[in-house]
């Protein structure tokens, strides 16, 4: 069992203290089914890799009695050679600090997000590579995966459930090792112990901050509390009745805030002009407006014929009730013909979004987590690929030019964050160059010498 953790870093090497354990020492420990070694295959300033290697017992832990017992009870098994509950165990055991988000030698680094790769060799996953990716995608991990045939010599057979995974991801170290510690056990659909209450509560606490909104947050309780009724619907009830953000109350409030502020530029038309003047200019005929609303850029899209076909996708289902009142899709016959609503969240993939000549992300991905950003890019970029993206957001230069908004405040509260024009600049070259796409920038609304436009807009465009 092989869990390797790679970051480049600078200096890399700053990984053995955030693992609290030395690069140039191997680090040992017993537990109650193996032994736990911790070493590092490189340590340099540029890339540092540590590797956690688990030798399981399987005759002990057939013949040792309670808890810490297998329940397979069989001395022929797959457990000692592939990644499962056993690594949690050894995470907690080897990595507690780590684990917790904590550093005593370097406690700003334990908190910044960092490149990191997790390299997981043989993991058994029920559901094959479509649940990985589920699972970790949306938490801003990129995947990719290795398979192995069930028998080589009788390729007929198939493939295995069977997973050599690579995850990538900027985040903190405690963040990878949380969602490793949760979601290994999770993907094998098995634990080699008794699950109790106080599972319930481990869930709880190492969910916390993501769990709750995972669109696989069932999946996910009811495989790590292996499937037992009762602490499933207890934990469930417990993560539904934490204070989440209602995408529905999101939704109403967003425009209206956001327009609070803007309203003395008029800038909400500025942008929905400037956004459905790119699109045309672009010949696009099939058109996402992804994160639609209330449906503001539909109804100005649905005014020009040349606009064939529009699709406005959204997560809220109060959003898209009023853009279908604002479309008058119930009593307009000519307006049904050619908007569709589609109820959807813009992390996750979906393969109604392919096809289309164009996308329109109109003052939307600064509501996103920042982790969740990776997912995002993957579902517009390399899945949805249209050949036309027209994104706008806020540029928080600009802000200082709004008397209403309080010194250092962003203009919506749901606003995860507000970028510069050069971090958008910088942002979209990245996504431009990774995914084949070239973009222009356009400024939208009135421009000031020092801080520029209000809004950014990108245009992003292939082939």
């Amino acid at each position: 069992m092989l869990l390797t953790i790679t970051t480049t870093h600078h200096p890399a090497t700053d990984l053995g203290y955030l693992l609290h354990k030395n690069p140039t020492n191997l680090h040992s420990r017993t537990l109650p089914f193996g032994q736990a070694h911790l070493f590092y295959t490189e340590a340099t300033e540029g890339r540092c890799t540590a590797a956690l290697l688990l030798e399981i017992d399987p005759i002990g832990l057939v013949r040792r009695n309670g808890p810490g017992g297998f329940p397979q009870a069989e001395y022929v098994s797959d457990r000692p050679y592939v990644l499962s509950s056993f690594l949690s165990v050894a995470i907690a055991r080897m990595l507690g600090t780590a684990l917790a988000g904590k550093s005593k030698e370097r406690p700003d680094l334990a908190l910044t997000a960092i490149p990191l790769t997790a390299r997981l060799v043989m993991l058994p996953v029920r559901g094959g590579e479509a649940v990985l990716r589920r699972l970790f995608e949306p938490l801003g991990y990129e995947v990719s995966t290795e398979a192995y045939p069930v028998d080589e010599q009788f390729p007929e057979w198939g493939m295995s459930w069977y997973l050599t995974a690579t995850l990538q991801a900027t985040v903190t170290l405690g963040t990878l090792l949380t969602h490793l510690y949760v979601l290994v056990p999770v993907l094998d659909d098995e634990k080699h112990y008794w699950v109790g209450d106080d599972e319930v509560e481990k869930l709880l606490r190492h969910g916390a901050g993501w769990l709750a909104t995972h669109a696989e947050r069932d999946l996910i309780v009811r495989r790590y509390l292996k499937h037992q009724r009762t602490l499933t619907r207890d934990a469930l009830a417990r993560l539904t009745e934490e204070d989440q953000p209602d995408p529905d109350a999101q939704s109403e409030a967003h425009e209206r805030e956001e327009e609070n502020v803007e309203a003395p530029i008029g800038l909400w038309e500025q942008r929905l002009g400037a956004v459905a003047a790119a699109l045309k200019a672009e010949g696009a005929k099939r058109v996402l407006d992804l994160g639609c609303g209330e449906g503001r850029l539909l109804q100005r899209l649905l005014r020009d014929r040349g606009f064939e076909e529009i699709v406005g996708v959204d997560v809220s289902h109060r959003a898209l009730e009023m853009a279908a009142e604002r479309l008058r899709l119930d009593r307009t016959p000519t307006a049904r013909d050619r908007v569709k609503l589609i109820h959807g969240s813009l992390t996750y993939r979906d393969r109604r979004l392919a096809g289309y000549d164009a996308a329109a992300v109109v003052e939307v991905i600064e509501h996103l987590d920042p982790h969740r950003l990776a997912a995002f890019e993957r579902v517009l970029f390399e899945h949805a690929k249209p050949r036309v993206v027209v994104m706008t957001t806020p540029n928080v230069e600009y802000n200082v030019r709004f008397e209403q908004l309080p010194p250092g405040a962003l203009r919506h509260r749901d606003h995860r964050f507000e970028w510069t024009r050069a971090e958008f600049q910088a942002w979209s070259e990245t996504i431009a160059l990774r995914f084949g796409y070239a973009v222009r920038f356009l400024p939208v609304g009135p421009q000031d010498a020092e801080v520029g436009s209000p809004t950014q807009m990108a245009v992003f465009s292939r082939g």
